[in-house]
């Protein structure tokens, strides 16, 4: 009778597991499925966050690398338009030796070739000696080189099917042109170094073209031109295409029928845009990871709950024994493989650190310059007092003395205001545009200029409207702009009985910025930007600061001009893009 009614103390069953334990069965799956699916969630939209970011990293990285190779490459044209020995060898039509100097030359700069071009097209030295004699008389370098009074830079289609970036500028002898310097720049390179970082990325002109890319059917192409080159997918592949899409975040746009995130960055050289295609592999796999880790605790879980119910069949034991051993390596190898990618995140977080500390050290040794030239001033006020107080001790005038050690002091601490207000200047810089006020710079530009200033007795008159006058750029580099113009217009006006600068700040469809001065003109208003021209002594000025001045305007998109005032002195004008009107033109 006893046996007869065991089954019935088990309760309802199937296969031997009793109700409750059904219970705790399903109750696990649905809490497992349930975290398994919010945990996915959360930790794809975080990780996709963490690659985007690092994407844009490199691309900004990409971007300085360009501009710098563009940069170095643009001033050699105009080193060489004014060479004694060029402009020489084009008159005399000798050119024994000149093929050697640009060969050494480009050497020094790494620049792809350098040719010399005579009035007539053709080449007559070249730092490839192969190209020597060829008619290029017809090409856009030429032509363009010639009919420009300054640097013109051309991007060609190669026949190789990639694209060639030159600058080229004319030789003149006062206003004849004697022949044409064209360098080439080499920035194909960038592509065998991108293609070890990022899937895939491209480098894009003002009209949307693709001149640099690491897939090479997309060059010449729109960028919607280039994602559309893609095989037909098979069966199989549209499979896992399908069952990517539901399980992740909707990606950005596919890149060999596979799904990517696509970041982009504004390179500061006429327009150009650079992109990048990051895959989702690694934020799939550590997503994956931690999904598994998760899952493997449920798991255990269950493991757990089996062994609890199958304790009375000591036959089964064995068995959820050894799947339990196995669910624990498998735990302990998902653990390492977590501890390793926490310590790659850990380097990169450091090597991002390195590179920010490097640019801020780059910031901080272009201002030390301004450094120097503050604190010489005080320097050598310094000196002439501690000669006076020498003196004025070995006559016993010892009050006298004091009041010397006194002005001392007092210098002592204009130096350090000058230190800090320089350690704030140097604080601000950075590489991304951002909307900021005219009149704040203006304001802090002046903070820096009040010692000189107040040495030289200049009248300041600064007229700003009481509203916001909103740009989009860079502090430092605007900032940089008002020093150079302020500090030139004190120097005009260093002979001057009644020395008067007016400094006006005005909005209309664009944010001026007008410095005019009653000081003795611009002689020569047609050199007047032109590097390494200048009306100062020698050891005074180089002849660079109106130059750089006038490269941070173009490139925040604005113009710098120069005009001698109707009555007495000049008058320089920056105009900015207002931002407010460049939003609404967006919009």
């Amino acid at each position: 009778m006893a046996k007869s009614s065991d089954p019935a103390n088990q309760g309802p069953s199937i296969l031997g597991i009793p109700l409750w334990g059904r219970v705790v069965i399903v109750v696990l799956f649905v809490v497992a499925g349930v975290t398994a699916w919010f945990l996915n969630a959360f930790l794809s939209e975080n990780l996709t966050d963490s690659t985007r970011n690092r994407a844009e990293l490199r691309l900004v990285l990409y971007s300085g690398n360009i501009q710098s190779e563009l940069q170095r490459n643009s001033v050699v044209p105009l080193l060489l338009s004014r060479d004694p020995e060029l402009i020489s060898a084009l008159e005399e039509s000798s050119f024994t030796t000149t093929s050697q100097r640009l060969i050494d030359l480009q050497g020094e700069i790494g620049a792809a070739s350098i040719e010399l071009l005579d009035n007539t097209g053709r080449v007559v030295a070249a730092t490839d000696r192969n190209q020597l004699g060829k008619n290029r008389s017809s090409e856009a370098t030429f032509v363009d080189a010639r009919r420009a009074s300054d640097t013109a830079f051309l991007v060609q289609e190669l026949e190789s099917g990639g694209f060639g970036f030159s600058f080229s500028r004319s030789v003149r002898r006062g206003s004849d042109v004697l022949g044409v310097v064209v360098v080439a720049a080499d920035l194909s390179k960038f592509e065998r170094s991108w293609a070890g970082f990022a899937d895939a990325v491209a480098l894009l002109d003002s009209s949307g073209r693709i001149i640099l890319a690491t897939e090479p059917r997309w060059r010449g192409r729109t960028l919607d031109e280039a994602l559309a080159l893609r095989d037909a997918p098979s069966a199989i592949a549209r499979a896992l295409r399908a069952t990517a899409d539901w399980a992740q975040t909707q990606p950005d746009t596919f890149v060999r029928g596979e799904a990517v995130l696509k970041s982009e960055v504004r390179v500061p050289f006429r327009g150009w845009r650079l992109v990048s295609f990051t895959r989702y592999d690694a934020v799939r796999e550590s997503v994956n990871a931690v999904l598994a880790l998760v899952l493997t605790v449920f798991a255990l879980l269950l493991a757990l709950v089996f062994y609890i119910l199958s304790r009375r069949a000591w036959s089964q034991s064995a068995v959820f024994q050894q799947e339990s051993e196995d669910l624990r390596a498998l735990n302990a190898r998902l653990q390492r493989e977590i501890a390793a990618r926490v310590r790659v995140q850990k380097d990169l977080a450091m090597a991002e650190q390195t590179i920010a500390q490097s640019a801020k050290l780059a910031t901080l040794g272009e201002m030390s310059a301004s450094v120097s030239h503050e604190l010489n001033q005080p320097l050598a006020a310094m000196k002439t007092y501690l000669a006076g107080a020498r003196l004025l001790l070995k006559r016993k005038r010892s009050e006298e003395a004091l009041a010397s050690f006194q002005r001392i002091d007092d210098l002592i601490d204009r130096m350090g205001a000058i230190a800090r207000t320089l350690k704030s200047f140097a604080r601000k810089g950075g590489e991304a545009f951002a909307p900021i006020d005219l009149r704040t710079c203006l304001a802090d530009a002046m903070t820096m200029m009040e010692p000189m200033l107040r040495d030289s007795r200049v009248l300041v008159v600064r007229t700003v409207p009481p509203e916001p006058v909103m740009i989009l750029g860079d502090t430092v580099r605007v900032e940089q702009v008002i020093l150079n113009l302020v500090r030139n217009a004190v120097d005009a006006t260093r002979n001057v009985n009644a020395p008067q600068i007016d400094i006006i700040i005005s909005q209309g469809e664009t944010a001026k910025l007008t410095v005019r001065d009653n000081g003795v003109g611009i002689a020569d208003p047609d050199s007047l930007f032109e590097p390494f021209y200048t009306t100062k002594p020698a050891g005074e000025g180089v002849g660079l600061g109106l130059a750089i001045s006038s490269g941070i305007v173009t490139d925040h998109g604005g113009r710098l001009t120069a005009l001698n005032a109707p009555d007495v002195g000049a008058v320089f004008e920056v105009e900015f893009p207002r931002y407010g009107m460049q939003q609404d033109a967006a919009e």
